[in-house]
């Protein structure tokens, strides 16, 4: 979804930059609940106030609230059957790569360097191989942002 999101708000409709739809992800991000969900009220709210923040989460929340209603009346019915646990292993491998694409596209706009590109890298290490959990990444990472962006403008004051 945030790849459909960035390119109607950003691309399509030009009604923000791509530094700004970045900034409200990392925001929604931040902040607890489902992230399309807070994207779009975070949308929503940048837009058209508090009215928009509403409607954009009741938008993006409405749809699938009503998909799996309807998937959870009659899934009891086919989940054993052969052709449907055949199609959940082969879809598998499409859900990876339908979280994997945001993530290169992202790190496109995050504007990484060789200075910083070990950042994410060892963040998925921490939390693939030794199972700390990303609440405290995110906490780490923005303690250390606010540090450095502190150290970044005493440092070109002077």
């Amino acid at each position: 979804m945030i790849p459909s999101m960035e390119r109607e708000f950003v691309d399509n409709n030009h009604w923000m930059s791509k530094e700004e739809f970045m900034d409200i992800m990392v925001v929604a991000q931040t902040t607890p609940g489902i992230f399309s969900i807070d994207m779009a009220s975070h949308i929503g709210y940048k837009l058209k106030g508090i009215r928009g923040g509403i409607i954009g989460a009741i938008g993006i929340a409405l749809p699938s609230i009503i998909a799996i209603l309807l998937i959870a009346l009659f899934f009891h019915s086919f989940r054993e059957n052969h052709w449907v646990a055949s199609f959940f292993r082969g879809v598998r491998p499409a859900v990876v790569a339908l979280i994997a694409a945001p993530c290169f596209s992202m790190a496109k706009t995050a504007h990484l360097s060789r200075y910083n590109f070990w950042i994410p890298i060892v963040s998925c290490v921490l939390i693939a191989l030794l199972g700390v959990s990303p609440i405290l990444i995110i906490a780490a990472a923005g303690i250390s942002g606010f540090i450095y962006g502190k150290y970044n403008i005493k440092f070109k004051k002077k």
